[in-house]
């Protein structure tokens, strides 16, 4: 999901909570989604996170206490989110947003369970 969809519902509003270091974001159809800046850190569709191809993904790791630092809108379809570690080349579609939300929990489950199959253990459990 890297462009914008016909359908895609827009961001109506969109928060930053520094402290819970999540970003809460409304769409115009009344979807409300809660997005750990970790979450969106380890999925950035950046290159440096995705790579060039399937298969090329770099697992991120050491991001617990990541926070976003900047959200800078690009055109009418995407933010550019900058992170505290330095991460700011990740381009977040509306598309890539809403599929971020609708999919949070499985996408979390599936980052832990690839830190475990790396051996890595997170700080915060």
């Amino acid at each position: 999901m890297s462009g914008l969809a016909p359908d895609t519902p827009w961001p109506v509003d969109i928060r930053l909570h520094q402290k819970s270091r999540q970003l809460e974001i409304t769409f115009s159809d009344q979807a409300h989604f809660l997005l750990p800046c970790e979450l969106l850190r380890v999925y950035s569709p950046s290159a440096e996170v995705r790579g060039h191809g399937p298969g090329q993904e770099v697992l991120q790791t050491g991001k617990e206490d990541v926070n976003i630092v900047g959200i800078e809108p690009v055109g009418r379809y995407a933010v550019k989110l900058i992170f505290s570690d330095g991460h700011d080349t990740g381009l977040y579609s509306w598309d890539y947003l809403y599929d971020l939300g609708v999919r949070k929990d499985a996408l979390w489950q599936e980052y832990l369970a690839r830190l475990a199959a790396a051996g890595i253990e997170r700080k915060h459990g």
